[in-house]
């Protein structure tokens, strides 16, 4: 039987879709870094989108620098973003965008050193 998605699931896909080309195509701020958008939140009424960003600094710039740089930025631009959106999606109303870090990568590299690392120590009691 076919999964059903609902509206808000299948706009905030599309979403995802075209926010990850227009930031990358249309958003020409070199301080940006390399953004990937990995998850897009929308309410029920579809007035707002959060949009969870990952960022991966160039030129050796500090991580979390550089992520608050590129928030900021993308959040300066959601008006551009929003508009660009808006032409290539029909909806009555294009949801208000706000663009937030998305640190679920972060906490999956912490949890899987932390596993890596408990692994480790209970392998030489594993071969004794």
């Amino acid at each position: 039987m076919a999964k059903e998605y609902s509206r808000t699931q299948r706009v905030a896909e599309q979403i995802q879709r075209d926010l990850a080309q227009l930031i990358q195509f249309q958003i020409r701020d070199p301080r940006l870094g390399m953004v990937t958008v990995s998850h897009v939140r929308i309410s029920k009424d579809l007035s707002y989108a959060e949009v969870f960003v990952t960022v991966l600094p160039l030129n050796g710039a500090d991580e979390t620098e550089a992520t608050q740089l590129a928030v900021k930025i993308l959040n300066d631009a959601a008006g551009y973003l929003r508009t660009e959106l808006a032409k290539g999606i029909k909806l009555r109303i294009m949801p208000q965008l706000r663009f937030t870090f998305d640190d679920s990568v972060d906490r999956g590299r912490r949890l899987h050193t932390l596993i890596s690392d408990a692994v480790r120590k209970d392998a030489p009691k594993d071969e004794e």
